[in-house]
C-alpha cells in the first residue's frame, strides 16, 4: 500500500471523522452503530483507494460507504432493533447530502449534556468527536482500557436510554450549553498542552484535536465570541509548541524559549480572532486569558513582557471567572513585577486553599521565588514538595535540576 493512501486516510480521519460520524448517526439513530460502520469506511477505505485513487472528495465517499453499510445493517437488523432505545431525533432528518455541519453540531451538543458526568462528556468527544480509539481516551485519563470502554458505554447507553435528544439546543438553550462543550475543548487542549503524567511534555493527538474541534465550531458558530475567544486562545498558546524543551529534551521556561521559533501565523490568527471577539461584546473569560496569551505573544523579548498589564488582565479574570488557578496564575505575575518578595506575600493566601493541595505548580512557584531570594533552605523544602505533586517526567526533570542547584548552594 502506497504511503499517499495511507497519508490520504489519515488526514481524512483527522479532518472528516467528526463529520462522516454524525451524518452516519443521523441515520441510523444508533452510536454504537453509527461507530462500527464509520470505523469500517475507513478500513474500505485502506482496501479501496489503492486501485481506485484517492477520491476528490474524501469525505463524501467516506460518509456514503459508513451510511451504506449502515442500511445493510439496518435492513438486516430491523426486527431485532425495534425492540432497543434509539437516539431521538428532530422531525426532519438531514438526508446524506443535506446540512452535514448541522448532524456534527448535533454529536458535539449530544456527547456534552448536562445529563452526563464531565468525565464522560470528555471521554465521548474525545472518542466520538475527535476519533481517538478506546485506549488513547483511557491513556488520556490515566485508567485501564477496560475501564474507559466501560465508562464509554454507560454514557452512549444512558444517552440513548434517557432519551437525551440528537440535536442542537434551541436557541433560548443555546447559550447555556455551549458553554459546557466549550470547557470540555478547553480541557482537552489543557490535558494534551502538558500531559498529567508520563514521559512527553505535551500529548500532540490531544492538541490537534481540541484544535480541531475548537476550529469546526468555529465554523459552524462564527458569530459566537467565546468560541471565537477559545480558538484564539488555544492558537496563541500553541504558537510556543516548539519552543517549550531544548535539543535535549530539557523544559525551558518562557524566558528560556527562542521567540524567533514561535509560529507568527498563528499569533496572527488567534490576535485577529481575539480582536474580534473584543469588540462584538464585553470581554468574557476565554477572551481575557486570551488577551493575557497575546500580551506574551507580541513581547519581542522576555524582558519586553508588561507585566503591569498582565496583572490587570488576571484582576479581570479573577471577577469574571474566580478560581484558585486564576489567583495562583496572578501571584506569580504580581512576584514577575514587583520582585519575589511580592510574589511570595501573593501567594501565601493560597497555601491553605483545598484545591490547590496537590497542585504542583503552587510549590513550584514558591519554590522559585524563595531561590531567587536565596532562602535555600525553604526553598529545598518547596522544591521536594512539588517533585511529590508532579507526575510528567519533563516537568519533574526541571524541578530536579532545580533542586540539585539549590542543595549545592546549601553546602557551601
Amino acid at each position: 500500500m502506497s504511503q499517499e493512501v495511507v497519508a490520504a486516510v489519515a488526514q481524512a480521519h483527522r479532518r472528516d471523522w467528526a463529520r462522516v460520524l454524525a451524518a452516519t448517526v443521523a441515520l441510523t439513530r444508533d452510536l454504537d452503530l453509527a461507530e462500527d460502520c464509520t470505523q469500517e469506511a475507513y478500513a474500505q477505505a485502506l482496501q479501496v483507494w489503492p486501485v481506485s485513487g484517492v477520491p476528490d472528495r474524501p469525505a463524501a465517499w467516506l460518509t456514503t460507504t459508513a451510511r451504506n453499510r449502515a442500511r445493510d445493517v439496518l435492513r438486516r437488523q430491523q426486527l431485532w432493533r425495534r425492540s432497543l432505545p434509539l437516539l431521538v431525533t428532530d422531525a426532519s432528518v438531514p438526508g446524506p447530502d443535506s446540512a452535514l455541519d448541522d448532524d456534527r453540531l448535533r454529536l458535539v451538543f449530544t456527547c456534552c449534556h448536562p445529563a452526563l458526568s464531565r468525565d464522560a462528556q470528555v471521554a465521548l468527544t474525545l472518542r466520538l468527536v475527535c476519533g481517538l480509539s478506546t485506549a488513547e481516551v483511557a491513556r488520556a485519563f490515566l485508567v485501564p482500557e477496560a475501564t474507559m470502554a466501560a465508562r464509554i458505554t454507560r454514557a452512549k447507553k444512558k444517552i440513548a436510554a434517557a432519551r437525551i435528544p440528537y440535536r442542537v439546543p434551541s436557541p433560548d438553550q443555546l447559550a447555556e450549553r455551549v458553554g459546557a462543550v466549550l470547557e470540555v475543548v478547553h480541557l482537552v487542549f489543557a490535558t494534551g498542552h502538558t500531559a498529567p503524567a508520563g514521559t512527553q511534555l505535551m500529548r500532540r493527538d490531544l492538541v490537534d484535536s481540541a484544535l480541531n474541534l475548537a476550529r469546526m465550531l468555529h465554523l459552524l458558530m462564527p458569530n459566537d465570541t467565546e468560541v471565537g475567544a477559545l480558538l484564539a486562545l488555544m492558537l496563541l498558546i500553541d504558537a510556543r509548541a516548539d519552543t517549550r524543551l531544548s535539543g535535549t529534551g530539557r523544559l525551558l521556561l518562557l524566558s528560556e524559549q527562542d521567540r524567533t521559533r514561535w509560529d507568527r501565523r498563528l499569533i496572527e490568527e488567534g490576535v485577529a480572532l481575539l480582536t474580534d471577539a473584543l469588540r462584538r461584546r464585553p470581554p468574557t473569560r476565554y477572551a481575557v486569558e486570551a488577551a493575557i496569551a497575546a500580551v506574551h505573544a507580541e513581547a519581542p523579548t522576555w524582558q519586553d513582557t508588561d507585566w503591569t498589564e498582565i496583572v490587570g488582565l488576571y484582576d479581570v479574570l479573577r471577577q469574571l471567572w474566580p478560581s484558585p488557578v486564576v489567583e495562583l496564575n496572578r501571584a506569580v505575575a504580581v512576584g514577575l513585577r514587583d520582585g519575589p518578595r511580592a510574589g511570595l506575600d501573593a501567594l501565601a493566601p493560597l497555601s491553605d486553599e483545598p484545591a490547590l493541595a496537590a497542585y504542583g505548580y503552587l510549590s513550584a512557584a514558591r519554590a522559585d521565588f524563595l531561590r531567587q531570594l536565596q532562602q535555600w533552605p525553604q526553598a529545598a523544602d518547596a522544591y521536594e514538595e512539588a517533585l511529590l505533586l508532579t507526575d510528567n517526567d519533563a516537568e519533574r526533570g526541571f524541578l530536579t535540576e532545580r533542586l540539585a542547584d539549590v542543595r549545592r548552594h546549601l553546602r557551601r
